[in-house]
């Protein structure tokens, strides 16, 4: 019987557990590659909204679409912050990786465009991991000597603090166009004051005007 009441009071337990690791499951970030088309014409740009002191890696390489051909088409990457600021230029390669941890909230922008004077356009495969992602998880398991589930409990640990960190900053952004809104309903309604000022003093001078024509003309 005891047995029994022990089985009872490890489901519970059991069941906790595999909720976390479903919800790890899910909540993670899955980091895919992407694969890029980029002309010959010009640049091929892609952008991500990022807050501050986010860490960014990102891996990628021009893929060889005809296995026969002897020579890749080479590639300059740039990368640059929301304020312009240069956070990684490589020039005339087949691959290569950047990694930064971001100090400005806003668009980073990763432009790619072919070199020389290769003929057809060049497909190039990005895998762009930020935050959570990009987290060495190996590396810590080995640091901390963790594994299983006590690992995947600290992977959901850290998922909870990105998505707090991503509320806080969406609770920011949201009181700063509150606050541009409010300025800017407060300069539309001066302006219509002032607007509706301007239309009253020029109606008040017509009228003046055409009272006094009519007087000089001796129609009134």
């Amino acid at each position: 019987m005891a047995k029994n009441i022990n089985l009872r009071s490890e489901t519970p337990i059991t069941l906790f557990l595999i909720l976390l690791l479903s919800l790890t499951t899910f909540l993670l970030p899955q980091t895919e590659a992407i694969w890029l088309t980029i002309p010959t014409s010009g640049p091929k740009c892609l952008s991500e909204e990022i807050q501050s002191h986010v860490v960014v890696i990102a891996d990628y390489y021009v893929v060889a679409e005809d296995t026969e051909a002897h020579q890749l088409h080479t590639i300059s990457v740039k990368v640059t912050s929301p304020y312009g600021n240069n956070l990684h230029d490589n020039g005339n390669v087949t691959h290569g990786q950047f990694a930064f941890t971001t100090t400005e909230s806003g668009n980073y922008v990763a432009c790619f465009w072919v070199e020389g004077n290769h003929q057809g356009s060049a497909t190039v495969s990005l895998e762009w991991r930020t935050g959570i992602s990009a987290k060495d998880w190996d590396a810590v398991a080995k640091k901390e000597k963790i594994e299983g589930v006590e690992l995947e409990l600290r992977k959901l640990e850290g998922v909870v603090d990105a998505i707090h960190e991503n509320l806080l900053y969406l609770k920011n952004r949201e009181a700063e166009m509150r606050e541009v809104s409010e300025a800017t309903n407060g300069r539309v309604a001066w302006f219509s004051i002032m607007s509706l000022g301007v239309c009253i003093s020029v109606s008040g001078l017509q009228l003046w005007y055409l009272k006094r024509f009519f007087r000089k003309k001796k129609l009134i």
